[in-house]
């Protein structure tokens, strides 16, 4: 406000009014005033100077008297205090501001742009804006960003344009005036076109900005965002929005955060980073939220990111910012991007630990969004993206502040607590690393976990044994002051040990071993120990405990073997005090001795000492004494021999580091068994006897499992040959129990693997034909006369194999039991013991008597061991590799518990298991190429004839089912979900380099990039196709190409199509002359024509030919022949093809009626005449051809395939009554050319209502059909106005409705 003084240059006698309108305070004062209203004042005061006789030259002389009078600073200081200037001298009044600026110590500038902003009227905006942007070139910077946040309220908005050019231009030359001039942009009314060049300038600069101004650049560009076009400019802006630079080096982060820890109050300085992170982080969520095109294009953004190395922390961030607004709906969509990006890999582990490491602090803001979207992950039934839900969880636990640790702790235990095994598996795992990573931390939170105890009941063995082995850990870890949960867990074992039920002494054994796991764990050797690292109480308290499951498990055989098998885990995967090794070592060497192994000699009973591998040792050698085990009473249960020997076996690894010497006498001892020449009369034998013999070999089958499994891995060529012999003797005596077991039903298997149900519980289905009256009973009576019978039989000894095999041949019996549903009676098998396929043919020299080398024996893996390991490995696979964790806990629980018998599997995680199948892919292709050369030497030989005279069946089947097998592994292999992750394609293309070397073996070159060894890896596999033996292994094949062809940069489409037809029309005939039959062969044979009719290129014309064909060649001829053109059609398969067909056909059909339906809606938008003829045209033949192919295809299919029918009804329903207002529309334009058509359109329409209920009739439904009178519309669905009086005389047209709530 300029105040107006009379001075003595000034004739104030012509303004006398103006001085008694002045009242002046006291000189210093800090402020001054007027008499009146200022906006009086000012009026008067224009009014006496237009009055004046010398104006306008009084004007002048009053601007004059003015510079004199603020030539005083301090009359200056007090002219700019609030008041108001005149607006007719306002012109001169600014040039004499804008010139007195100087620095004199007082904020002058900023009282003067501060009356600037507060001017009534510009008389000349134009130059007041040029000399404003002069100012702001030569003055100090704080002067410039004063005077440029003012400009929106000082100039008028014709002038926001010509500044906003200038801003634009300074902004470009200095980027200090950032915010100032952001701040100015946004406040001015820009045209859309210059918004636009400014935002493209402003962007240009992004990476030069300060870090500080880097929110409210990012404001701007986000707020000046049109809603035409955003997906541009967030695209950009993501690009260039660096906010890993706003780390510091880790140096500099640690005394940073020294500096925190001694600072007492204020923010320091080093959280500018970090603060200046989270208000962009603000500035984007103010954004999301408010303007729903922006965050539909911050995740089209980030959708459109295709390389892991483009992802960014801010990718990351802006998602969490997605999930917790939930704006617009976006919490589903960010989920959904995320999950997308982690199963594709491009979001992968080390983005997230670079999110957290960096930015730890804004990520706090969004922890409640980051723990539901880590929920949501771990719930989720792609296995995929699983384990990055548990990243999230361990980053947020090591991140964050307690109260976060507490809220993961606590949602892990909810997972571990919720019963779906998959979820359960995976929480427990996380707890467990956390608990490994920070024991301090995760001992505050000892009670959440031990919350999960109660929930023991729904948990399986192996979740036991982890949530045990976390506690143990947390109990009894290297931190003190854990007496309590100490305590605890000792209550819980002695209470679980102390129990009568079987599945709680299990929970209790379990425990206890995992704690001797934690207790007992090999330590620091103390000062002046004597051998041990353990103090002597705890050592005490470990004998205590081994002492005290010893004893409470001696009471049940099933017990006492799990406690065996615990034992023999533990030893595997941890390294316990010295002291308690020995002790275990020792107690079980003498316990094994005493109660499992004799000295061979004269026996009171008639028994056989069977399967001796070391003849030469016949005398002062050793057996295990099994049969006397089932006969007599004794202490010990013939149950615990194999689970004793694993855990003696470990012992003996661990002591002497994986040599075996002292007890490799057990590879080729024999066993005190029966005569087994007693099978043949196996069905005139009383149930007991039979039932002892099956447990008798169930027994001698396990205990040669568990030893291969001990001398699988030792190199010496005389023990391979002893474990290969091993195997035969399980295969033939496998062969032996298929036939007992068929003759013996309703029988239980002896328990074999004990950290499951009871055996009561695993009963095959095969095996519950006959009610069980009662448990089964040895009576002594009954095993004394089998003994009896037994030695009267024969005295001779099965002790080589190659005989045994022979008299299976002789016998040809055929089993009716599959083994394949009694294999949880089996011993499992280590994943070390599949490294005997890697055995060729063995051989050593025998000598006679004079130590002369006359004979030499060979022994070399045949067909049946093949077909062994292979069934074995492809059991492991589907287990580790095929098999999702399950997410929904089933609603009734299967008898037999899935995991069963791979409880020394669940030990490896799924990585290891294939890169186990890694390293026998070499030999896996050496098999499936002698596979393969066996059936092309056969083929050759006998000029293509497979069953020709000669043939030895038996031989052809087994190795018709080994040729299936390798086929089966190869594809759960490279099945596996794990190589589509990036962490695995490494090993992917290792596997893709063993399958192309194979093609040619002189090919040296390891530098083919991973499509030249996909390519050569597919031709490998493709010459395959010429011997496949059987339509299931066609299908293996097929399979395995299909999923090797998804690694590939072309999908073969065509190459699926020929292979799947070329197996189609190939007549497959078994060994015997027998052609392919039964229910697995159907089951095939479906499963290759689907694939055939999925890629084809014409799926009509190949249900074209199959049923104008095939079909007719089939009635043509005789009544076991084939069809020529499709040599697996004949009338046992017509069924398979009818049905397939059938659904291709329908499937057809509703393709065409939605395309029909969408080419009818186009009218509504493009109603031309000569368009609206050839709907009316092509329509009605639509209809027609849809009446006659389409409706008889409805007849049959609507009772299997209701849902079908009825939404491809609803769809044609919907284009036929477009069609009827088609008609009407026409009627109303009275055009001749469309009328013509309308009669027999409507002649159809009619039709189609009619064939529908006759369709509905037909399948006993006419009920859910109903007629309805149709109004008349036009095109655009209006009714026709002009046709309500006339309702009488118009031609209604009758439409069916379907009731889909209808139950048929």
């Amino acid at each position: 406000t300029v105040v107006i003084l009379p001075d003595s240059r000034t004739d104030c006698r012509e303004l006398p009014e103006s001085q008694a309108l002045y009242r002046r305070s006291v000189r210093g004062a800090r402020s001054s005033g007027f008499a009146v209203d200022q906006v009086i004042f000012q009026k008067r005061l224009q009014q006496r100077l237009r009055k004046n006789p010398r104006f306008p030259n009084i004007i002048q002389e009053f601007i004059s008297a003015l510079e004199i009078y603020i030539e005083d600073p301090e009359r200056f200081r007090n002219c700019l205090l609030p008041c108001v200037p005149s607006s007719s001298s306002q012109q001169d009044t600014n040039n004499v501001l804008c010139y007195s600026v100087r620095e004199d110590g007082l904020n002058v500038p900023h009282l003067i742009i501060n009356q600037l902003k507060w001017l009534d009227r510009i008389v000349d905006g134009k130059d007041l804006s040029s000399k404003l942007m002069q100012m702001v070139s030569v003055a100090p910077v704080e002067i410039q960003r004063d005077i440029i946040t003012s400009l929106p309220e000082i100039l008028e908005d014709s002038q926001h344009g010509d500044t906003a050019k200038e801003l634009n231009g300074l902004l470009q030359q200095n980027t200090q005036l950032a915010v100032p001039i952001l701040d100015a942009l946004s406040s001015l009314n820009l045209s859309s076109a210059l918004l636009s060049k400014v935002r493209e300038a402003v962007m240009g600069t992004l990476s030069a900005v300060q870090l500080e101004d880097l929110p409210v650049v990012v404001k701007f560009v986000l707020h000046s965002i049109s809603a035409s076009g955003p997906n541009e400019v967030v695209c950009d802006l993501r690009k260039k929005l660096e906010l890993e630079q706003c780390v510091l080096p880790a140096v500099l982060q640690a005394s940073q955060s020294r500096m925190i820890s001694k600072a007492v109050s204020g923010v320091p300085s080093c959280n500018n980073g970090q603060d200046s992170v989270a208000l962009v982080l603000d500035v984007i969520k103010s954004a999301i939220r408010f303007q729903k095109t922006i965050s539909e294009a911050w995740l089209k953004a980030i959708e459109n990111v295709d390389e892991s190395d483009d992802h960014k922390v801010v990718d990351l961030l802006v998602l969490f910012i997605l999930y917790s607004t939930n704006a617009n709906h976006s919490r589903r969509g960010a989920e959904r991007v995320l999950k997308v990006k982690v199963r594709k890999g491009l979001i992968q582990e080390s983005l997230l630990q670079k999110t957290f490491k960096g930015h730890a602090q804004v990520m706090r803001g969004y922890f409640p969004s980051i723990l539901a979207l880590a929920q949501g992950l771990l719930r989720s039934s792609d296995c995929c993206v699983v384990p990055f839900g548990g990243h999230m969880y361990k980053q947020a636990f090591t991140s964050f502040d307690s109260y976060c640790q507490q809220e993961v702790v606590g949602s892990l235990v909810t997972h571990a607590c919720s019963g779906v095994s998959g979820e359960v598996d995976v929480a427990l795992e996380l707890l467990c690393e956390l608990v490994s990573q920070g024991p301090a931390e995760m001992s505050q939170f000892t009670v959440f976990v031990k919350g999960i105890l109660d929930y023991m009941d729904n948990l399986t063995s192996q979740q036991i044994r982890r949530l045990f082995h976390l506690l143990s850990h947390l109990a009894f870890g290297q931190e003190q002051h854990r007496g309590h949960i100490q305590d605890d867990m000792h209550i819980v074992i002695r209470k679980q040990l102390s129990s009568t039920a079987p599945k709680y002494k299990r929970i209790g054994i379990i425990g206890a071993v995992m704690m001797v796991g934690s207790m007992g764990a090999c330590r620091n050797k103390p000062e002046g120990s004597q051998g041990g690292t353990l103090p002597k109480e705890t050592h005490r308290q470990v004998m205590a405990l081994l002492e005290l499951v010893c004893s409470c498990s001696e009471s049940s055989p099933e017990a006492a073997a799990l406690y065996y098998d615990e034992l023999a885990n533990l030893l595997q995967t941890c390294k316990l005090d010295p002291l308690v090794q020995a002790w275990i070592g020792k107690s079980v060497l003498e316990d094994f001795q005493e109660d499992f192994v004799v000295d061979l000699g004269p026996f009171v009973f008639p028994a056989s000492v069977m399967y001796n591998l070391d003849e030469d040792e016949s005398q002062g050698g050793i057996a295990i004494n099994l049969l006397p085990l089932m006969t007599q009473d004794q202490r010990v249960s013939p149950l615990c021999l194999s689970p004793f020997f694993r855990l003696l076996r470990l012992c003996e690894e661990v002591q002497h580091q994986g040599d075996l010497e002292e007890i490799d006498a057990l590879l080729g001892c024999p066993l005190i068994l029966t005569d087994m020449e007693v099978m043949e009369k196996v069905e005139s034998l009383s149930k007991a006897a039979r039932e002892f013999l099956c447990s008798l070999l169930f027994y001698t089958i396990n205990w040669f499992r568990e030893v291969v499994n001990a001398f699988c891995k030792l190199n010496d060529p005389e023990m391979k040959m002893k474990v290969v012999t091993r195997i035969q003797n399980i295969t033939y005596l496998q062969s032996l129990l298929q036939t007992c077991l068929a003759a013996t039903p309703g029988y239980t298997p002896p328990q074999a693997n004990f950290d499951g149900e009871s055996a009561e519980g695993m009963i095959p289905s095969s095996s519950i034909a006959l009610p069980k009256k009662g448990k089964k009973g040895k009576d002594a009576g009954e095993i004394s006369i089998l003994i009896c019978a037994i030695y009267r039989v024969s005295a001779s000894l099965f002790d080589h194999p190659e005989k045994e095999c022979e008299k299976v041949k002789e016998k040809d019996a055929k089993s009716a039991v599959s083994l394949s549903s009694y294999w949880p009676f089996f011993r499992e098998l280590d994943v070390e013991a599949l490294s005997v396929l890697q055995c060729g043919l063995l051989s050593r020299t025998l000598l006679d008597t004079e130590l002369h080398s006359k004979l030499k024996e060979e022994v070399q893996l045949g067909p049946a061991e093949l077909l062994f390991l292979l069934e074995d490995m492809w059991r492991k696979l589907d287990f580790s590799l095929a098999s999702a964790p399950a997410k929904k806990a089933p609603f009734l629980k299967s008898k037999m518990d899935r995991a069963v018998g791979f409880a020394h599997l669940q030990q490896k995680n799924a990585k290891e298991i294939a890169t186990c199948c890694m390293e026998l892919l070499p030999t896996l292709c050496t098999h499936l190429e002698n596979c393969h050369n066996h059936f092309q030497t056969l083929l050759s030989e006998h000029q293509g004839v497979v069953d020709a005279p000669g043939v030895d069946v038996k031989e052809q089947q087994l190795m018709c089912s080994a040729y299936q097998l390798l086929l089966q592994v190869l594809h759960t292999t490279f099945s596996w979900a794990g190589f589509s992750g990036p962490e695995h394609r490494a090993l992917l293309k290792s596997a893709l380099g063993v399958l192309a070397g194979r093609l040619k073996e002189d090919e040296t070159d390891l530098t083919l990039d991973q499509l030249s060894r996909w390519e050569h890896a597919f031709e490998y596999l493709q010459n395959f196709r010429s011997t496949v033996p059987s339509l299931n292994t066609a299908l293996c094949l097929t399979q395995l190409l299909i999923v090797l062809s998804q690694y590939g940069g072309s999908n073969h489409r065509t190459y699926r199509e020929q292979i799947s037809a070329h197996f189609l029309c190939q007549e497959w005939v078994t060994a015997s002359g027998e052609k392919e039959r039964g229910n697995k062969y159907n089951d095939a044979l479906q499963t290759l024509l689907s694939i055939y009719l999925e890629h084809t290129d014409d799926v009509l014309k190949a249900v074209e030919e199959i049923a104008g064909e095939g079909v007719p060649e089939l009635m043509n001829a005789a009544k076991n022949a084939n069809s020529r053109s499709w040599p697996t059609l004949n009338r046992q398969t017509f069924l398979v093809y009818y049905k397939k067909v059938q659904s291709e056909k329908l499937l057809t059909w509703n393709l065409a009626v939605r395309d029909f339906h969408i080419l009818i809606n186009l009218v509504k938008m493009f109603d031309s005449r000569p368009v609206l003829t050839v709907c009316l045209k092509y329509g009605r033949l639509f209809l027609e051809s849809f009446l006659k192919l389409g409706m008889p295809l409805l007849d049959y299919s609507f009772k299997k395939h209701k849902e079908d029918v009825q939404s491809l009804l609803k769809t044609f329903q919907l284009s036929t009554r477009q069609l009827h207002y088609m008609c009407g529309h026409s009627k109303i334009r009275q055009d001749t050319g469309l009328t013509n058509h309308v009669p027999a359109l409507k002649k159809s329409l009619e039709q189609f209502v009619y064939r529908v209920k006759a369709m509905l009739t037909l399948n006993h439904c006419q009920e859910a059909f109903w007629l309805g009178n149709l109004k008349n519309r036009d095109l655009k669905g209006e009714e026709i106005l002009s046709q309500r009086s006339q309702a009488v005389d118009e031609e209604e047209e009758e439409s069916s409705q379907l009731q889909s709530e209808e139950e048929v």
